[in-house]
C-alpha cells in the first residue's frame, strides 16, 4: 500500500502527510516543511492569505522551514509549477 501525499497550497510542496483541509473545510494544522505555512492559521479569505504568505516567503529567499528535509535536487520553479502558476506571476527568481 503506497502512502498518499498532498500539496501545500502556498508553495506547491507535494509531500504533505495530510490534506490541508478536509471535505468539511476543517484545517489539518500541518506545517509545511518547505515554506512553514500552518494550515488553520489563516483568515476568512484563504487565497489572499496563501498569496501574501507565498510572496513574503519568496521575498525572503524561499528558505526551507525545516532545512534538513530539503531534497538535494530541490527545484524552486518546478515546485511552484505544482500550483499551476507562472513563476514570474508569483515573483520568483530563484
Amino acid at each position: 500500500m503506497s502512502e498518499k501525499y498532498y500539496m501545500c497550497l502556498v508553495c506547491g510542496f507535494n509531500l504533505l502527510k495530510e490534506p490541508p483541509y478536509d471535505q468539511g473545510n476543517s484545517p489539518s494544522y500541518e506545517i509545511c516543511p518547505c515554506c512553514g505555512f500552518e494550515f488553520g492559521v489563516d483568515g476568512a479569505n484563504n487565497q489572499i492569505i496563501f498569496t501574501d504568505f507565498r510572496q513574503a516567503w519568496i521575498k525572503n529567499g524561499a528558505q526551507w522551514f525545516i532545512p534538513k528535509l530539503k531534497p538535494k535536487d530541490w527545484d524552486f520553479k518546478k515546485q511552484l509549477s505544482n500550483l499551476n502558476k507562472d513563476v514570474g506571476e508569483v515573483g520568483g527568481k530563484q
